[in-house]
């Protein structure tokens, strides 16, 4: 039984291997051949390459096989449906009662939906495996598969009612996630656990919980394991610009660019040459001059442009003493105070009022 998480509450932990416990108990090869001997020869031609169960791993379409034998897309899915329902009435079906609960067991223990992909790679080593196990799956009647849609991956499932509140909720956890919003993993799984208020207490576990958000398209997490949509620049990351925001914002402060270039080799493993790393930079919004190399994100306040437009956009709102101003450049500037007085200090400006502010000539 795996550890459970008090509701509302669950920390962080790494992600667990695909292939933990990845093995089953009988022989698929020795399986798939019996169920296969009860089907009619045509049947079981169509269903071995439908599936990938011969020599080849290969899986051909309906289609594909259709053209191999000259006859239409429909026959051929007729065909293959009572190939599948002769299994399914065979004795041999009755007699691997056993291998069809066993397999149910371990769906269930990884959280009852399942990512097909994830499934199929736990419990099987290579790709002819996965093919017989795939085929299991179709004709066992325990299983359903849900097609991939824009939302979600491909996935299996043993418990109709877990699966679609499982959906629900992380659709709504979707919906009330900002566009911009980044969470780190402890805040995301509580924020996922607060959905689920009718899932089987039994399910809820930190490992679940991921395998469960794995489901999803739209929300995804970046390789500092922080979450969002995942449509977000801070979750997609496709190149160096994008690993640079993750660098700087994790940094949480203005950074040299030749700083910027060697993190994403220490952090992510990716080779960012200097020269490289600052001419994204200069052509992302995201990321503002602050200083003489040094960037900020946008997203901080920080404003583009020389230190005395900074200043002229600073007192255009109201005259200020030279501690205002120096207060409010360096707010959105990384800048040196005494930068901040030379700009102040030229007449052709800035002039000095007799109360000792400061206005834009």
């Amino acid at each position: 039984m795996p550890k459970k998480v008090a509701k509302k509450s669950v920390s962080a932990k790494k992600s667990p291997s695909k292939k933990a416990g990845s093995g089953l108990s009988f022989d698929t090869t020795a399986l798939v051949k019996r169920l296969l001997s009860e089907v009619p020869e045509r049947a079981r031609e169509v269903l071995v390459l439908r599936f990938g169960l011969g020599a080849s791993a290969t899986r051909e379409t309906l289609e594909a096989i259709g053209e191999r034998w000259s006859i239409t897309r429909e026959r051929v899915r007729q065909i293959e449906a009572a190939g599948i329902e002769a299994i399914r009435t065979s004795k041999a079906f009755d007699d691997s009662t056993a291998a069809f609960d066993e397999l149910c067991a371990r769906i269930q223990q990884m959280g009852g939906v399942v990512h097909e992909e994830e499934l199929l790679e736990t419990l099987a080593s290579d790709e002819k495996s996965r093919n017989r196990i795939r085929f299991l799956l179709v004709v066992g009647s325990a299983f359903f598969r849900e097609r991939e849609t824009d939302d979600f991956y491909a996935r299996w499932h043993v418990d109709p009612k877990t699966a679609q509140t499982v959906h629900e909720a992380l659709s709504r956890l979707y919906s009330n996630l900002s566009d911009s919003e980044v969470l780190e993993e402890k805040e995301i799984l509580n924020r996922f656990l607060e959905e689920l208020k009718e899932v089987n207490e039994a399910y809820q576990d930190e490992e679940i919980l991921k395998r469960w958000l794995s489901l999803s398209k739209t929300i995804s997490s970046n390789p500092l394991s922080e979450w969002g949509k995942t449509s977000s620049p801070a979750i997609r990351t496709k190149g160096i610009r994008d690993y640079a925001y993750l660098v700087i914002k994790r940094g949480g402060e203005p950074m040299h660019f030749s700083d910027v270039a060697k993190a994403i080799g220490t952090l992510f493993a990716k080779e960012a040459h200097v020269a490289t790393t600052h001419n994204e930079l200069i052509k992302d919004e995201r990321f503002v001059l602050v200083g003489r190399g040094l960037y900020a994100l946008a997203e901080w306040g920080y404003q583009p442009g020389v230190v005395r437009d900074v200043i002229r956009d600073v007192l255009k709102k109201k005259p200020l003493t030279r501690e205002e101003v120096i207060e409010e450049v360096k707010k959105v500037r990384y800048v040196k105070d005494n930068t901040i007085l030379v700009n102040l200090n030229d007449p052709r400006f800035f002039k000095r009022q007799k109360d000792g502010t400061y206005t834009v000539v």
